[in-house]
């Protein structure tokens, strides 16, 4: 089975006190930059509270049946009304485009992606099949269950532009991070080290039910049972790891932040197939593991 790099509470970048106080569960990172984490995947805001209609900008859709909790979020934030100027998403698996078609019709909001996987997002093909066998908990064992259809906002679709910027995101830029998806996308802001992974790399096992229910902070690589290229995602998360991120919020598990994070995550670029590969899998490459039994 594939391991975890734990971190303790001081590495967390949200604040452990503030889970009992806020009713919203919406945590601010940095000034521009707040979570909500919806049943098990995050979603991301950007945009200083207060921005307004059309001031800020959502990242990732989350679960099926949230989009009036995405809404309050952002109405809690924004004020009353404000929508987006724009929907990014880091993928287009279920847990992250839950409420995309929702969101995108009654905000009129522009969605993009990179184009790799606009055919997961234009109703045109299907995701591969979840793979139980990895192992690592409950959440593998039921995730033939999870949806692989795609949705469909063909008519709100954009390609994230060719010169690495975000729409809508000033001072970010889009790095293809694929692995986990084909079109994987991070969004990176230099300037304070920013960094949104959605599911290049994680922060829980999220092969175990425990370890979601619990989000006990740790490094972790994208989930098992939906990651589809190793070689590719082993190539992301070093990628990731040399830009040395002061704060990074994923698609799973609590933001992380520090010193403490940047060990954890170089840790998992260094040892990335001892650490993160499954030992058996359909999609697990047992020639690029020497030393691993097939």
């Amino acid at each position: 089975m594939a391991q975890q790099i734990p971190i303790s509470q001081s590495g967390r970048a949200d604040d452990p006190a503030a889970d009992a106080l806020r009713g919203d569960h919406t945590h601010e990172i940095a000034p521009d930059l707040a979570y909500r984490r919806l049943a098990i995947a995050n979603v991301v805001l950007v945009g200083a509270a207060g921005a307004g209609d059309r001031g800020w900008v959502l990242v990732d859709a989350g679960i099926s049946g949230s989009k009036p909790f995405i809404v309050s979020a952002a109405e809690a934030r924004f004020g009353a009304g404000a929508r987006p100027a724009a929907i990014v998403l880091t993928h287009g698996h279920f847990d992250h485009v839950g409420a995309l078609e929702d969101l995108a019709a009654a905000w009129d909001a522009p969605v993009y992606a990179h184009a790799l996987e606009h055919p997961y997002l234009d109703g045109s093909r299907s995701y591969p099949s979840p793979d139980p066998s990895v192992g690592g908990g409950l959440m593998a064992r039921i995730s033939p269950l999870y949806p692989t259809s795609p949705v469909d906002v063909s008519g709100h679709l954009r390609a994230l532009p060719a010169d690495g910027s975000v729409p809508a995101m000033p001072g970010w830029r889009w790095i293809h991070t694929p692995g986990h998806t084909e079109g994987h996308a991070s969004f990176w802001r230099e300037a304070d080290g920013s960094l949104i992974v959605g599911d290049a790399f994680v922060t829980t096992a999220q092969e175990s039910a425990y370890a979601v229910a619990t989000q006990a902070p740790e490094v972790h690589g994208p989930p098992m049972y939906l990651t589809t290229d190793w070689a590719a995602a082993r190539r992301s998360v070093r990628a990731l790891a040399e830009l040395a991120p002061e704060r990074v919020i994923t698609g799973h598990g609590r933001p992380l932040a520090g010193l403490e994070m940047r060990r954890g995550l170089s840790a998992l670029a260094r040892d990335f197939d001892a650490v993160a590969v499954p030992r058996q899998g359909r999609y697990v490459d047992t020639a690029a593991k020497p030393g691993r039994p097939a």
